[in-house]
């Protein structure tokens, strides 16, 4: 039942707690993996990313053989199965090795390739989103729901926060380009640096984190946040406003839009893209 697999996908959350903590803010090493053909061509990994995923996918594989497996650091098994488990054992590894305590384990549950269980888990704070789709979002246990629309004479875009995990992300030409054009119609500077942490603020609505656009996202990076976003009211999509999904993840490219609301997602997405489609771009 839907039940028994998210408190299997938090069983996958404590199990990663255990195997990172261990790390926090310890003396490490770091090595860096060749990520070719991407606007950041490496990224960082530890033995704490992989002794995380490790514990994951044993739990998968003793409890749910048949179930598939995508991993950030282990790669991919049985990807077609109807139910395919995606796992970022830490998202935000940059944060995680100096210190700063904004990472996360994502772990996703996709049902035929459509994202319909999610977990952010900040272990260091003790934080867990658990988003569920068709029946809600949890902070700690508790509901909760991204911010709605407000009335305003200011164009829609005007108010909202806008995030991305860094500017770098953006490869040169027409995705830089989109995103500038939408940095400028954002009354404050982007936050960045906040990686799937940003994500889950959308979902809780606290303050007036409304708005998160990036690119260049693996599937292990977004599977476990769209449920937490839109179970919670919010929207996340690719830039078209499509779906996103195992099997679409080549034709997005990794470009996600996600907002706390339907009017400040709608304003995005149309100048992300002005109105001519991203799919060949």
């Amino acid at each position: 039942s839907i039940q028994e697999l998210t408190k299997f996908a938090e069983k996958l959350a404590d199990a990663a707690r255990l195997e990172i903590l261990p790390f926090w803010r310890k003396p490490i090493q770091v090595s860096e993996k060749a990520e070719p053909n991407r606007p950041l061509p490496e990224s960082p990994v530890t033995i704490a990313d992989r002794n995380a995923e490790a514990a994951m996918r044993k739990l998968i594989e003793a409890q749910y053989p048949h179930h598939g497996i995508i991993g950030e650091e282990m790669g991919t098994v049985r990807e077609d199965a109807e139910f395919c488990w995606v796992l970022d054992p830490i998202d935000g590894t940059k944060s995680f090795i100096i210190g700063k305590p904004l990472f996360g384990t994502l772990i996703g549950l996709c049902r035929n390739g459509l994202p319909t269980i999610g977990v952010i888990d900040q272990c260091v704070l003790m934080e867990r989103w658990v988003g569920v789709v068709g029946e809600g979002t949890t902070f700690n246990g508790q509901p909760v729901q991204s911010s709605p629309a407000l009335s305003a004479e200011e164009p829609v875009l005007h108010d909202a926060t806008l995030c991305a995990t860094t500017p770098h992300m953006f490869a040169p030409g027409f995705e830089a380009d989109r995103f500038e054009a939408l940095r400028t119609k954002v009354r404050r500077d982007p936050l960045y640096g906040c990686d799937c942490y940003a994500y889950a603020l959308v979902a809780s609505g606290f303050g007036v984190a409304d708005l998160i656009v990036e690119a260049d996202l693996g599937v292990y990076d977004y599977a476990a946040l769209v449920p937490v976003v839109t179970a919670a009211g919010g929207l996340m999509t690719d830039w078209n406003g499509d779906p996103l999904s195992i099997q679409d993840h080549n034709r997005s490219k990794g470009r996600v839009v996600a907002a706390a609301n339907a009017p400040v997602h709608a304003a995005a997405v149309a100048l992300l893209c002005s109105n001519t489609g991203c799919d060949d771009v």
